[in-house]
C-alpha cells in the first residue's frame, strides 16, 4: 500500500493566519504516488455507469482528468464566476467568511446524466454542495463525491446529505493528525 500522506506538506498560516493548508503539489510531482492516487480514486466508480467526472477548480482539475481518463468518461470543469465563456449556470453559497459562486456550462450536462463530483479536499462541504445543486438544475444526478482528502473535523459530509462519498485520507484534527 502506498502512503499518500508522505508527500502531504502542512504550510501553516496559509492562505490566513490560524489555517494548516494542505499542500498535495508534491505528491502531485511524485509519478508513481499519482498514478496510485488516480487509479485508487478511479477504482470505486469503474462500475458507476458514469457519464462524466465533474472536477472542481482548480486542484479538481488536476485529479479529475487523470481519473475521466482511467474510467473512459469525460471531464466537466466546475470553475469560480467569470472564467468560462458562454452561457453558465451559476449557484453562490456560504463561506466562513463570506459568499463565493462558482459556474459551469450550461450545456455541460444533460438531463439524466450520471456524475461523479471529484476535488482534492473536502473541508466543510460547501463547494461540493453547490457543485452538486449546479448539476442537478440541469438535470443530472450525482452519483457521489469523491476526494483525495477529507477533513473530518470540518464535517464536510453532513453538508452532502445521503449521497456516497469517497476519500483516500482522512484527517481527524487539526493538527493534522
Amino acid at each position: 500500500m502506498i502512503d499518500f500522506t508522505a508527500l502531504i506538506r502542512d504550510v501553516p498560516d496559509f492562505p490566513e493566519p490560524g489555517i494548516v493548508f494542505k499542500d498535495i503539489m508534491p505528491l502531485l510531482a511524485d509519478a508513481e504516488r499519482l498514478r496510485a492516487v488516480v487509479t485508487a480514486l478511479a477504482d470505486p466508480w469503474r462500475d458507476a455507469s458514469l457519464a462524466a467526472v465533474v472536477g472542481i477548480e482548480a486542484r479538481g482539475f488536476l485529479l479529475g482528468t487523470p481519473v475521466a481518463m482511467a474510467l473512459g468518461v469525460g471531464f466537466i470543469a466546475v470553475r469560480k464566476a467569470g472564467k468560462l465563456p458562454g452561457p453558465t449556470v451559476q449557484e453562490t453559497y456560504g463561506l466562513e467568511y463570506g459568499t463565493d459562486t462558482i459556474e459551469i456550462h450550461a450545456d455541460a450536462v444533460s438531463a439524466g446524466d450520471h456524475v461523479l463530483v471529484l476535488d482534492d479536499v473536502l473541508a466543510t462541504g460547501g463547494t461540493a454542495a453547490a457543485t452538486a445543486a449546479l448539476l442537478e438544475c440541469l438535470g443530472a444526478s450525482v452519483a457521489g463525491f469523491s476526494f483525495l482528502l477529507e477533513l473530518g473535523f470540518l464535517d464536510g459530509r453532513a453538508r452532502l446529505g445521503d449521497t456516497r462519498i469517497e476519500r483516500l485520507v482522512l484527517v481527524d484534527d487539526e493538527a493534522g493528525d
